[in-house]
């Protein structure tokens, strides 16, 4: 406890002084962990069976071990917990992996679980564990590296997995052993119902994935993404890497799609109602440019 930040409330979890407020725990597991000054904190002790579960999990995920409890209540850490299960999308159903890497200040990294082949967007930590959890569901047929933030630690999830890996050659210096680099700014579709949207602004080479046509699912690495507080898009120039005038312009390729899900590396992911998508993009275009 002496490592705990002043915000945890009373209980067996806190977060600790290392966390470097990355926003893995209180995206993941909002009941329990906030997001403070600087730092995360316990804003509510999990209570009964589920709740500890999640807490748990949210424990297991943060990429720094910011994140403590009690040695009792450790070894009821699930094995299994990741995947987790966030929603399904026509025949595929999507999950988030955990365990974040402090590579990618905890980014997220999603597996999508389908028929026409597993896919996973971004790379979590390297963890045997998890690897073997994702080769019982089916294995991965490609790996979607959406920035060069996000590479963590690919060439070992790509041994093992042995799947091909997709970059755009603007960021392709970050994983120059990728087997396709996108060459231009057109959108590509590299599987069934998979297209990568070149988006460049974050970064040279930024790009987006989209699940699916009518009610798509758009995973939008760290592009934009949803604040829960000010239900608002967020398109951000204080994290910005490269150009920011370029990233609007991305922005604007994007506000003609049908969106279901925005499954973001950082932030809160959001659903949205038919019409919804829309609009949100056009309120952020205006606030950004005005």
């Amino acid at each position: 406890m002496a490592r705990a930040v002043a915000e945890n409330v009373s209980g067996p979890f806190f977060v600790n002084e290392r966390c470097i407020d990355c926003g893995t725990c209180w995206t993941f597991d909002p009941e329990h962990y906030g997001a403070g000054v600087n730092t995360a904190f316990v804003h509510r002790q999990p209570s009964g069976a589920e709740a500890q579960r999640q807490a748990l999990l949210a424990l297991q995920a943060c990429p720094v071990a910011a994140i403590e409890t009690s040695a009792e209540l450790l070894q009821q850490t699930p094995a299994d917990g990741f995947p987790a299960l966030i929603t399904t999308a026509g025949d595929a159903e999507i999950f988030y992996c955990g365990w974040a890497s402090r590579k990618s200040f905890g980014a997220r990294s999603w597996l999508l679980k389908r028929q026409a082949g597993n896919v996973l967007i971004d790379v979590p930590r390297w963890s045997a564990p998890l690897a073997r959890r994702i080769q019982s569901m089916g294995g991965v047929s490609a790996m979607v590296l959406t920035h060069r933030d996000d590479v963590a630690d690919h060439q070992r999830w790509t041994q093992a997995l042995g799947c091909p890996r997709w970059i755009h050659q603007a960021d392709g210096d970050a994983a120059p052993e990728a087997e396709h680099q996108l060459n231009d700014w057109d959108a590509e579709t590299i599987a069934p119902g998979l297209q990568l949207i070149p988006t460049p602004g974050h970064t040279a080479g930024s790009l987006c994935a989209v699940l699916g046509e009518s009610r798509c699912v758009l995973f939008s690495g760290d592009h934009l993404w949803w604040n829960a507080d000010q239900q608002v898009l967020v398109c951000s120039k204080q994290y910005c890497w490269w150009d920011f005038e370029e990233q609007i312009r991305s922005l604007e390729k994007l506000q003609d799609l049908d969106v279901a899900w925005l499954l973001p590396g950082h932030g809160h992911r959001h659903q949205f109602a038919p019409g919804q998508w829309q609009q949100a993009v056009q309120q952020t275009l205006a606030w950004i440019q005005r």
